[in-house]
């Protein structure tokens, strides 16, 4: 079967529009398809309207699902923690609130990084790049692409690679760290929210996996203890995985009996190699499918 269960919109920092999302998954029969956009919800009434139903050919049993992406604390010796929550309500008060802390601090983070565009002579005026985020939420994706057209990058790829990385080259660097909600409150929030806590790409985890490969002791050790502060589950299977990373970190949810999650991340044309929809066995995928429906009823 197809699912994607992490998958970005125009109402972050993907380039297709919630209702687009829908339309490609149920118009190709996936079996479900969760909208995550970073730190907001405000894509989901669109993504789930009723209405999409009755403008393609033959109803789809599509799931679609209202999710988030947060990016919180890591924890001792790692350095990126991407929870997904899937199945939230959007319109919980304590979840509301608590975004609204969370996209104060990236309003503070971008205007540092306004300031350090600034030093190197890159002047990047803030009504300017605000049209880029079709949106609230502000991210890096839309300085790369602002530096892309503007001509100080071939692509959105190298704009990152040169200027928005924490370890972009020290004399062109204009990343700035932002504020990270503690894990506990982040898995509260989205319990609260009627939410289910997923981690996203555990791969990247530590940066240097991303080149060397997944330390699994340390990630399963580390896991085992996140399952008992309130942690589901793990994007198990992720687009950028190796078969390797797919298998191991299968295998090590389910010695750790908590669910299986499977993403392909998409960002549309910011992220242009990643296709929408991954393929997932019916018996991986059942228990996440079965826990988003019984938290529906």
């Amino acid at each position: 079967m197809i699912v994607d269960f992490h998958v970005h919109s125009t109402s972050s920092d993907g380039t297709l529009s919630p209702k687009e999302l829908a339309l490609e998954a149920l118009s190709k029969n996936f079996r479900a398809i969760a909208l995550t956009d970073h730190d907001n919800a405000n894509g989901v009434e669109e993504f789930t309207s009723a209405s999409l139903i009755a403008s393609i050919p033959s109803p789809s049993p599509c799931a679609r699902i209202a999710g988030i992406e947060l990016s919180i604390e890591p924890g001792a010796s790692f350095d990126k923690f991407h929870l997904l929550g899937l199945g939230i309500d959007p319109k919980n008060e304590k979840l509301k609130k608590f975004l609204r802390s969370i996209l104060a601090g990236r309003n503070e983070r971008n205007k540092k990084i306004l300031e350090n565009f600034s030093r190197l002579g890159i002047e990047i005026a803030s009504e300017d790049i605000a049209n880029y985020s079709n949106g609230e939420v502000l991210a890096r994706p839309h300085f790369a692409r602002w530096l892309m057209l503007h001509g100080y990058s071939p692509s959105i790829k190298e704009a990152f690679a040169k200027f928005l990385l924490p370890d972009s080259p020290r004399q062109t660097r204009c990343y700035e760290e932002r504020y990270h909600p503690s894990q506990e409150e982040a898995f509260d929030v989205i319990h609260s929210a009627g939410g289910l806590c997923i981690m996203a790409h555990p791969k990247y985890w530590r940066r240097n996996w991303k080149d060397i490969g997944p330390d699994f002791d340390a990630a399963e050790k580390e896991l085992k203890r996140l399952k008992e502060a309130g942690l589901d589950g793990i994007e198990a299977l992720y687009e950028a995985n190796t078969i390797e990373e797919n298998i191991t970190f299968t295998r090590i949810a389910n010695r750790l009996k908590v669910l299986k999650s499977c993403g392909s991340d998409f960002h549309g044309a910011n992220k242009p190699t990643i296709h929408l929809g991954m393929e997932a066995t019916e018996e991986f995928i059942s228990p996440l499918l079965e826990k988003l429906a019984a938290a529906q009823n």
